[in-house]
């Protein structure tokens, strides 16, 4: 049995209550035959002492409730004993005494209910009550997990006749919850446990020393009605939080999670980035790992010529309705490694890329062969170029660059004196810009300009053939009249 339960030896109160005393002293909150355990490291922090918490033992005695299975046995009269299912409402109905409320005490304390009430029947009554099969675990998970709520949790393991009967722990619980998010504070996680009469126990658990060493401690067995919370974490650490990612009790690696990328990317918008391989898409780097800032960048066609990739910001929503904003240096990651920088994304993360105030043309074709650029743009080349029409050129050319790959200017026709460069901007509106030429300059924002994706550029006409197009014109229908003229008049 689960509950070897306690009997009332009336007939010597000062012997039984030295053992019981002394008892108590060895074993303080414990019951090897209900699988009940101490727990001597959680900081326990009492209703009337939150500030100045001393490291004492969670009360970790079985309380009855509705769905308990028990045994009563009254010594030497069997007939009044017997098994008994506690309804939701925690009376049971026994012989003589009728309805015997037991909701919320131990056994030890329900026996000694029965016991008061059986001695207007009985000379010396001697109770005891044992625990055949508990109830399922009812919890809350509040805080940051995936799901904060109510649960239900079932014993593992035998009930009843087998003591094999395994209580879950506070990490079945997380994990039920599909684990904690990686804005959470693992370090301050509280317990919060009613115990008999009408006292709580709020009790501190450190799961980061659970995850460094083992200190299976922290991992409390939970009994019904017990609170946990898992609050945001006041400073973020990108290091703890990739050892959070890979730990048993966080959220799933593999879900897909849906995170905005908004600022200087080639598609801004909504993405749902997951771990492992990501194939390139309409233009957008192919990458492989973890579900990173990165990967959400790749997905989202890669920067723009005019990011700062040193001022990234990546804002995540809390469960306590505040937000917490973290600050990346993609170039540090690229130049030195720092994977500390390329932090992992949750459901609900904002990726910001700002625009540079600065266009610095070397740094910006060091970008263009990094997996943070497409592998390619598109502009238009129109006009008076060898081959108008779309052309696909690396990220981060230059006008210069564009009209080449065009095959240049069609030299008896196009004004190569300048050209225009026609470019839609991510608020809509649309931006036109006469440019001189100089295929002798280098990258320079007066003359030679670094493209976007989706730039136009048109290369109009020169005056001679703006004239001679004007004369075909007007000379193209009169030819076809004075045809005309000659076939019917015959000259």
């Amino acid at each position: 049995m689960l509950n070897t339960g306690s009997r009332k030896f009336l007939s010597q109160p000062a012997v039984g209550a030295t053992l019981l005393a002394a008892a108590y002293l060895f074993v303080p909150f414990a019951s090897v035959a209900q699988g009940q355990q101490v727990f001597p490291n959680p900081q326990v922090v009492t209703p009337t002492n939150r500030q100045a918490a001393t490291i004492t033992p969670i009360d970790t005695k079985y309380l009855l409730g509705g769905g308990d299975l028990i045994r009563v046995n009254v010594f030497e009269v069997p007939e009044y004993g017997g098994e008994y299912q506690i309804p939701p409402g925690g009376a049971i109905n026994l012989p003589l005494i009728g309805s015997v409320s037991v909701q919320g005490l131990t056994t030890e304390q329900a026996a000694d209910v029965i016991t008061e009430r059986y001695r207007r029947y009985l000379k010396r009554p001697q109770i005891s009550v044992n625990l055949l099969s508990p109830r399922p675990i009812n919890v809350l998970v509040a805080g940051e997990v995936t799901r904060p709520g109510a649960y239900t949790l079932n014993l593992q393991g035998g009930a009843g006749q087998n003591p094999g009967v395994q209580y879950p722990t506070v990490l079945a619980a997380l994990t039920i919850a599909q684990g904690v998010t990686l804005a959470a504070d693992v370090t301050q996680v509280t317990l919060r446990r009613k115990t008999s009469g009408s006292t709580e126990q709020v009790v501190n658990l450190n799961l980061k020393e659970l995850i460094q060493t083992g200190n299976s401690s922290q991992d409390i067995t939970l009994r019904d009605g017990d609170v946990i919370v898992v609050p945001t974490a006041t400073n973020f650490n990108v290091a703890e939080a990739r050892n959070l990612f890979s730990a048993n009790f966080a959220a799933s690696q593999t879900a897909p999670r849906t995170v905005a990328v908004i600022g200087q990317v080639n598609r801004p918008g909504s993405y749902l980035v997951s771990a492992g391989s990501t194939d390139a898409q309409a233009g957008g780097a192919s990458g492989s790992g973890l579900p990173t800032v990165t990967r959400a960048i790749q997905l989202a066609g890669g920067i723009t010529s005019q990011a700062d990739v040193t001022n990234i910001k990546l804002r995540r929503p809390t469960r306590t309705a505040g937000e917490q904003t973290i600050e990346l240096n993609l170039l540090e990651l690229l130049r030195s490694g720092d994977v500390n920088q390329d932090v992992i994304v949750q459901d609900g993360d904002t990726i910001v890329i700002s625009k540079a105030t600065e266009v610095n043309p070397a740094l910006a074709t060091e970008l263009a062969t990094t997996t943070l650029s497409p592998d390619k743009i598109q502009v238009g080349v129109v006009g008076e170029v060898k081959r108008p029409g779309a052309v696909d050129i690396r990220p981060n050319s230059s006008l210069n660059q564009a009209i080449l790959a065009a095959g240049g200017f069609n030299d008896a026709r196009a004004r190569s004196a300048s050209v225009q460069l026609i470019r839609l901007n991510p608020n809509g509106s649309v931006t036109k810009r006469d440019i001189k030429i100089d295929f002798n300059q280098g990258i320079n924002e007066q003359t030679n300009p670094i493209l976007q994706n989706n730039d136009v550029v048109l290369v109009g006409r020169s005056g001679l053939a703006s004239t001679s197009d004007s004369v075909g014109l007007i000379s193209g229908p009169l030819g076809t009249f004075l045809g005309v003229v000659r076939l019917i008049f015959g000259f």
